[in-house]
């Protein structure tokens, strides 16, 4: 068996999206004493992260409205080493099938800066994945979309119910069968939520 480590270091060196002030991490010490403690701030969407329906849809559900097997569930790995834009006609090259959590590797993995020209799911990729029946979307981004106005890829999938996984980290993942674990932190009323994410090799024959 071996696992991989799909998730970003925190730190405030740390890549973040667009590279805004507002969104790295504070680790801030404290001492107490003899008791040595670190008050974190961060925003929910730095970093390796989920997304619930809430972030893009008014009244949408929570983190804590999804069930914990979305997020202990087999997935696919797929690679799309040269593709910025991921639609429906790159997704029809590989064979996806209903109920698997897809994560899109690109060339993303391959930079440990954020690329304002980074690869990203289309929405009409986001529309094939859905009606396949994907039970999750994640990428080795910081969003899953880019320059696309309305946000309609984050739309499409949260309005299915379908999380989405992003910051990713797949550098060192090969294509193909894994047992994921991302499970998100429990925070009330969230619409987003850090992700310690693995991968397991070897569960599948």
């Amino acid at each position: 068996m071996k696992i991989y480590d799909i998730s970003m270091t925190i730190s405030e060196k740390m890549p973040v999206y667009k590279n805004r002030d507002e969104k790295k991490p504070g680790l801030l010490p404290e001492r107490k004493g003899h008791v040595y403690e670190t008050r974190l701030e961060m925003n929910l969407h730095t970093g390796t992260h989920v997304d619930a329906p809430l972030h893009m849809l008014p009244d949408g559900k929570t983190v804590l409205d999804y069930p914990l097997e979305k997020f202990i569930a087999p997935c696919r790995v797929l690679a799309f080493p040269e593709t910025r834009k991921i639609g429906a006609a790159e997704l029809q090259t590989k064979q996806i099938e209903k109920g698997d959590f897809v994560l899109l590797k690109t060339a993303n993995s391959e930079s440990d800066v954020f690329e304002f020209d980074f690869a990203y799911l289309s929405a009409d990729g986001a529309e094939y994945l859905k009606e396949l029946g994907a039970s999750g979307i994640g990428i080795d981004a910081l969003g899953i979309e880019r320059d696309q106005e309305g946000h309609p890829t984050h739309k499409i999938l949260l309005g299915a119910g379908i999380p989405v996984l992003e910051g990713l980290r797949l550098k060192d993942v090969p294509e193909g069968r894994y047992l994921l674990l991302a499970l998100p932190l429990k925070i009330e009323g969230a619409e987003a939520a850090p992700v310690r994410a693995v991968l397991v090799d070897k569960i599948f024959g």
